[in-house]
């Protein structure tokens, strides 16, 4: 059964950082690709930040040069440095899985969201 549980949300001000995580787990042999999305209320869930397996990074336009994806593997971690946040920051953040490969059902998970909430 896959699982992600994501932490480091919070309250910060204006110009603060935060480093949010993500523990996946059943993976099994699975190859996946893992991302960031975020969401306010009234809006749709946006992208912010993925990375695949080969490595590769991307970001939406809004949170480049500020944040920071990362991984680390062996772990299943993922991670999202946020810095110099803003207000427009303020929303749930969520991680998502992508499964795919030999034997595996190609399949996106989420995890319940963590906080993040930006004052001026």
């Amino acid at each position: 059964q896959v699982q992600l549980v994501e932490s480091g949300g919070g309250s910060v001000q204006a110009g603060g950082s935060l480093r949010l995580s993500c523990a996946g787990s059943g993976y099994g042999s699975c190859r996946y690709a893992m991302s960031w999305y975020r969401q306010t209320p009234g809006k749709e869930r946006e992208f912010v930040s993925g990375v695949n397996s080969n490595g590769a990074t991307s970001y939406a336009d809004s949170v480049k040069g500020r944040f920071t994806i990362s991984q680390d593997n062996a772990k299943n971690m993922l991670y999202l440095q946020m810095n110099s946040l803003k207000p427009e920051d303020t929303a749930m953040y969520y991680c998502k899985v992508y499964l795919y490969g030999s034997g595996c059902t190609y399949k996106a998970y989420w995890g319940q969201g963590t906080q993040v909430s930006v004052s001026l």
